[in-house]
């Protein structure tokens, strides 16, 4: 196994713009099993090596593997994604002498130079996330106004981390400045093992920029190194710019594109469309033997592909003010938008004044229809409920920082969380308030769109909105989980009173387990678990803004037990007891009349609709 100690080492960066200085060797020889100098893991091992700076490309990533186990051999290397192919061989070179001087009879060891690193071991790790042992460098020079500093790194190293996890399987790797305080420009640059996940990549990308405080506090500069991921931030232009435009352009990442009968190419919003006839058809004519359900924004049907793809099919309502072409530039945003805890917008049909939209069908109906049923909440034992409530989690992170857009969904709640045949959670509907089009801008509204009982309080009183209103709206949902009960309706013996009071009063007692929903207190699930979720759903629902944390920030409370939380406030509660708290609605600011759709039940139903809003990133 990897080791997860930290090694700190001292040292001030003396380094000339986009040239590579001579920085020691940072070496690390792992506790994983010796060799001896006439094994066959050794003869292995010097072949693999032998081959590495030869076979690298110009991308700067190869991976080998030689033998059979117990003495087979895998290697990996990635060079500096801004540096050139000679460069990247010789640094190769350098980091596999320092090993076999170094390590000379360790099965597992990784080497990091300036340019490049280069790791083996004798088990199998390619796509697989590593973020231990780890190296921390810095720059001995404070910086001035040391809290601007740190906000402006933390806003550019979050924009390069979501470039970098969606570069594509052959380049992980992003680069940037932003004007940081006093005039000063802040340089970074981010980078993954190709081989990760988008998802793997962002989480190893976030684990080491929290590494940040621990080395780099008030510093100019500061490197952590991963053997997954690597960050550096100078107060000068310390990589090749130049470089790496050059290998953007030679090499865009590839396009996702949707499944089923949707052609590879999606870079016209024409390669989503379906003919209105075949989504007619595959629907049985909009059946109401085929309704899903009904939300705001149109009615959603089952349906079936000549190909026998199950789909969803929502029929927008006819009231949209959009044109055709903004409705198709809009979907095709849309449609680039994959993460496997989103539902996936698949295409569109247009005919007349018909605008529908085509989903992947996702096979057991949202959450709440689980979560608060007496019976069915029997399926999910506390390891699924924290999958889910993970995965919602990841979902979120990923609109607001790692997508092409930046989407604040605005109503986050479990109906419109959809679970597929594994009981993995998908967020649905994001993006349909923009497909409408309304009067707003980025940070405030005249019309308040979402679900009382999971709005944000400056959201529902004031129409102030922000990625913090959805992780408000989260943070309920997190306690609705972990209770199996309404925000709303949450019923203590004979009392009925709201989630939020009732969970923050237990926590501040001592007595946070009587949350807890009793089928789960009956089972195996931990309990420590359990209630560090509700500690992180309650830093979630803090009535300031700015004190509840970031989605990123969560997905890491959720993945890192040794990380300590803070003391959460008292939690703000606001919901007017004349509307259930699974209603969307629709709130004009200037006339104070209330909308909402008279249909809906109280259970939304498979890909119900919501509303949210985006913008670019």
């Amino acid at each position: 196994m990897m080791s997860s100690q930290r090694m700190l080492l001292p040292l001030l960066f003396l380094i000339l713009p986009n040239l590579l200085p001579l920085v020691q060797s940072l070496t690390s020889c792992l506790n994983n099993g010796n060799y001896t100098s006439n094994s066959t893991f050794k003869a292995n091992l010097d072949a693999v090596l032998s081959s590495l700076s030869t076979n690298v490309d110009s991308n700067g990533f190869y991976n080998a593997s030689l033998g059979q186990n117990p003495d087979r051999v895998n290697a990996i290397v990635l060079c500096r994604g801004d540096i050139q192919l000679d460069t990247c061989r010789g640094c190769l070179q350098n980091a596999t002498a320092e090993l076999i001087t170094s390590c000379p009879n360790q099965k597992q060891a990784i080497d990091w130079q300036e340019g490049c690193l280069l790791r083996y071991s004798n088990e199998t790790f390619v796509g697989t996330l590593a973020t231990g042992p780890t190296w921390y460098l810095w720059n001995a020079q404070n910086a001035t106004s040391p809290d601007q500093f740190k906000q402006d790194l933390r806003t550019l190293l979050d924009n390069l981390r979501g470039q970098a996890a969606y570069g594509g399987s052959l380049r992980k790797v992003a680069a940037g400045n932003t004007t940081g305080p006093d005039f000063q420009t802040i340089f970074g640059l981010v980078q993954c093992t190709p081989d990760l996940s988008a998802d793997n990549c962002s989480s190893c990308l976030i684990d080491a920029a929290l590494e940040i405080p621990n080395c780099c506090d008030g510093k100019r500069g500061g490197r952590v190194l991963k053997p997954s991921c690597t960050l550096r931030f100078e107060n000068y232009p310390f990589y090749n710019g130049t470089r790496l435009q050059e290998l953007a352009r030679q090499s865009e990442p590839p396009v996702l594109s949707p499944p089923g009968p949707v052609v590879d190419d999606i870079s016209s919003p024409e390669s989503l469309q379906f003919a209105f006839g075949t989504i007619r058809d595959a629907t049985n004519d909009f059946s109401d033997n085929n309704k899903l359900g009904q939300g705001g924004f149109g009615t959603v049907y089952k349906g079936q592909l000549p190909n026998a793809q199950e789909i969803a099919v929502k029929r927008l309502s006819r009231n949209s003010g959009q044109g055709d072409l903004e409705f198709k530039t809009e979907v095709l945003l849309l449609a680039k938008l994959q993460h496997r805890n989103l539902v996936r917008l698949l295409g569109f049909s247009l005919q007349g004044e018909e605008k529908v939209l085509v989903y992947e069908f996702v096979q057991n109906a949202s959450l709440d229809l689980f979560i608060f049923d007496p019976i069915k909440k029997s399926y999910l034992d506390w390891e699924r409920r924290y999958k889910i409530i993970g995965g919602i989690a990841r979902g979120i992170l990923y609109l607001h920082e790692d997508s092409r857009l930046r989407i604040i969904h605005r109503d986050l709640k479990a109906s419109n969380v959809l679970l597929d045949g594994d009981m993995n959670p998908k967020i649905a509907d994001f993006g349909m308030a923009r497909l409408f089009g309304h009067d707003e801008t980025q940070g405030n509204t005249s019309r308040i769109v979402g679900t009382y009982g999971y709005m944000a309080p400056e959201y529902a009183m004031h129409g102030q909105f922000s990625v913090k209103s959805d992780v408000f709206s989260f943070g309920v949902l997190v306690l609705e989980i972990i209770s199996g009960q309404k925000n709303n309706c949450f019923r203590n013996g004979e009392d009925v009173e709201d989630l939020l009071s009732y969970a923050w009063t237990n926590w501040r007692e001592g007595t946070a387990a009587n949350v807890v929903d009793p089928f789960l207190r009956s089972g195996s699930g931990s309990m420590q678990e359990m209630l560090r979720c509700l500690h992180i759903g309650l830093l979630c629902v803090q009535e300031n803004a700015s004190d509840r944390p970031t989605m990123a920030s969560v997905v890491l409370m959720l993945s890192s037990f040794s990380l300590t939380l803070g003391v959460p406030s008292e939690p703000a509660f606001y919901a007017p007891s004349s509307y259930d708290s699974d209603v969307s609605l629709l709130q004009e600011n200037n006339s104070r009349n209330y909308e909402h759709n008279s249909t809906q039940s109280n259970r939304s139903s498979k890909n119900d609709a919501s509303i949210s809003e985006f913008h670019p990133q």
